[in-house]
């Protein structure tokens, strides 16, 4: 029986997340759930000026609002032993080597590779100085970078998005793994956590295609072997542009603030560029039984906001009581007739905090708008008598149709601005047995009716 797959959302906490990022989360928390797999949350925040303790904070609060609740939570940061000892490791393997130009040096020598139709790798000059020009280099107050040595092989993988894929390493540089002043950059520290962390699938965006084959070198050096890779496509923004945590596009708090369905957001942010049709979801469950990695696009594919709104409306349409209830009392949304009221108006709502509005309705005072006193007080006069029940809307209308022969929106309009106060709302047959006939009769006699 193969293990169970272990994978990881690894972000920087230089900012909040968008929905480009919640995407990468998604598909790694739906790969490994359905099949009772572990996701790993590891915030890469080896970048101590940038990284933020309140950026980790809020992207563990983004996720939990996802539905998204990691079984093991790491910090980059706390892991450096284990960096540098992979690094000696390689160090000692001979794959690990120190170069000590500048980056104004390194820029000249690209520029002139380029003007010779050459392509702008790195020569490996380091590689061909001698012991004393190393130690002359470093007298003179050069800190060597350190870079990893790569085999010219092609590395061929099964991606699990992209099928067979294959990059010829003899077309890149030796990748630098650290800096002059000894912090990594993010290969290694990557590798080394997968590797720890028991990470069996590696499912990340296409922008990291060309690092697969330099991690899997790394992997290969240091493990034996490499997890299974997925690179899926990229979310833009509607109008094609990228995302950014810094600019605060499409952030995921900002989707929560404005009252977003938030298996909506997951919907959309899996489902778009899927084989699969949009549409929403009554739990994260049901969303992984959609998806397929396969199934992805190897185009970007867009985000529309405009799209998500709609499909946030008909995300709460379809909600049980039981799924919105503790939501629904936060809001004082709650006794007898609390189930009641939800499925009476949920149709109607773009936002459910919209449902206090209704709630204020049938169980608090309302403000009658009076259009025709003399019709409100003919309606007041032939109001059934209770209890009320959804036929009751019905019956009312019918006599006031006789009575008055009004038809029509003359007939309804005059009595949903006395009862509700509003132009539009849910059907009135479903809000009047929750008003109740006291409340009714109350408003349509309203001083000013």
């Amino acid at each position: 029986m193969a293990p169970l797959p272990v994978v990881r959302f690894a972000p920087s906490p230089t900012g909040r997340i968008h929905i480009g990022n919640a995407r990468t989360a998604l598909l790694n928390w739906l790969f490994a759930k359905r099949v009772a797999g572990k996701f790993i949350l590891r915030f890469d925040d080896t970048d101590l000026e940038r990284s933020r303790a309140e950026y980790a904070d809020a992207i563990e609060a983004d996720l939990e609002w996802l539905g998204i609740r990691p079984d093991l939570v790491r910090r980059q940061s706390e892991r450096m032993a284990a960096y540098d000892e992979a690094a000696a490791r390689l160090k000692d393997l001979g794959r690990l080597y120190p170069a000590y130009e500048t980056a104004e040096e390194l820029e000249r020598r690209r520029k002139r590779q380029q003007a010779l139709g050459r392509p702008p790798i790195y020569d490996r000059a380091a590689l061909r100085l001698t012991a004393d020009e190393r130690a002359a280099l470093e007298a003179s107050g050069r800190e060597p970078h350190w870079r990893f040595r790569l085999k010219p092989t092609t590395v061929r993988w099964v991606d699990m998005v992209r099928g067979d894929s294959h990059i010829d390493c003899a077309s890149l540089s030796d990748p630098v793994l650290r800096r002059e002043d000894g912090t990594y950059l993010y290969t290694l520290p990557s590798v080394v956590d997968d590797i720890d962390f028991g990470v069996t699938h590696v499912i990340r965006g296409e922008d990291h295609v060309t690092n697969t084959a330099v991690q899997i070198q790394i992997f290969e050096a240091l493990a034996g072997a490499a997890p299974s890779f997925g690179h899926h496509n990229l979310l833009t923004d509607a109008g094609g542009g990228g995302l950014s945590k810094r600019s605060g596009a499409l952030s995921i708090a900002a989707l929560r603030t404005k009252g977003i369905e938030s298996l909506a957001v997951s919907a959309l942010a899996v489902l778009v560029g899927s084989s699969a049709a949009v549409r929403p979801v009554a739990s994260l469950d049901e969303l992984a039984g959609l998806i397929e990695l396969s199934q992805l696009s190897h185009g970007a594919a867009r985000f529309d906001e405009a799209e998500l709104e709609a499909l946030s409306a008909r995300t709460l349409h379809r909600s049980s009581y039981a799924a919105v209830a503790d939501r629904l009392s936060a809001l004082g949304v709650a006794g007898p007739n609390a189930e009641a009221l939800w499925l009476a108006v949920r149709g109607n709502l773009s936002r459910l905090d919209d449902a206090a509005i209704w709630g204020q309705v049938t169980e608090g005072d309302v403000t009658p708008i009076v259009e025709d006193a003399d019709y409100l007080g003919v309606a007041a006069s032939c109001a059934p008598e209770g209890p009320w029940d959804p036929s009751t809307w019905g019956a009312w209308t019918t006599r006031l149709k006789e009575l008055t022969g009004r038809k029509g929106r003359a007939l309804f309009h005059p009595l949903r601005l006395a009862l509700t106060g509003k132009e539009a709302g849910p059907e009135l047959a479903a809000l009047l047995p929750l008003i109740g006939r006291a409340k009714a009769l109350a408003r349509l006699s309203a001083p000013g009716v």
